[in-house]
């Protein structure tokens, strides 16, 4: 068990004609606490994101990969995407129906590391290549604290990696016609950003930010990842910031 401190953040109201500087409290964030893969065997790896100016109901996968860039091991892929089952698949009389559905545009990246083909050739999971319970859960709401375990102990230095998409976010770069006829990208918009953070278990660094170092294909047809952050404004923005502890 552990306790998540909340701290209240501290901004700078303005100042009157006496010079004084007023201060204003905001309340800090409530944030959903969920774990996955209590049963690992290896280290245990906590995630701590505070939601950002435009967190609006973002999908994220979170995984381990070693210092080559290999593959390790899912910690947490939201459901839907893990599944290929989404809660709002269709509309169907002004209502959503959940449906099975192909969104490769989601998280290519995370789903081409893990590498693992479907039938209809996309490496987005679905129904017969979903991602087992243990590794998924509900899409969070807020920010959150994810606890995970690795699957086995973990060498001296690897990588922690997250990636985090939301539909629709349009903007000057990444606009509505930009590319014609992709429904994909119709979806997705600004494509899902990639965050990095490195860990060394022999360092004395109890916690580590993790950064955005790229981001994945705007409609999921390849696994590249882009190191070209420039055109992308409130995807930059979903997350305030990431903190990864390792124990």
């Amino acid at each position: 068990m552990y306790r998540l401190l909340l701290i209240s953040l501290v901004f700078t109201a303005g100042a009157c004609s006496t010079g004084e500087v007023k201060k204003q409290n905001k309340a800090p964030e409530e944030k959903t606490l969920f774990s996955t893969n209590s049963a690992g065997k290896g280290q245990e790896i906590i995630f701590d994101l505070t939601r950002g100016e435009s967190f609006y109901y973002p999908l994220f996968s979170m995984w381990l990969e070693d210092m080559d860039g290999n593959y390790i091991q899912t910690l947490y892929a939201a459901r839907s995407v893990a599944t290929g089952v989404f809660k709002y698949g269709r509309q169907e009389k002004n209502k959503w129906i959940m449906e099975s559905k192909r969104a490769p545009q989601t998280l290519p990246y995370w789903a081409h590391k893990r590498g693992i083909k479907a039938a209809d050739g996309l490496y987005m999971p679905d129904e017969q290549t979903a991602v087992p319970d243990a590794y998924t859960g509900a899409t969070p709401i807020t920010g959150f604290v994810l606890t995970s375990r690795a699957d086995n102990p973990l060498p001296g230095k690897f990588k922690v990696m997250l990636e985090i998409n939301q539909n629709w976010d349009w903007n000057e770069y990444w606009t509505n016609d930009k590319y014609p006829g992709d429904e994909n990208y119709m979806m997705s918009c600004q494509p899902a950003v990639v965050y990095e953070a490195v860990i060394d278990m022999l360092s004395s660094q109890k916690s580590y930010r993790m950064k955005p170092v790229g981001h994945s294909h705007y409609s999921g047809k390849t696994g590249e990842l882009f190191p070209d952050l420039s055109t992308l404004t409130t995807a930059l923005q979903i997350a305030d910031s990431i903190i990864v502890k390792v124990r």
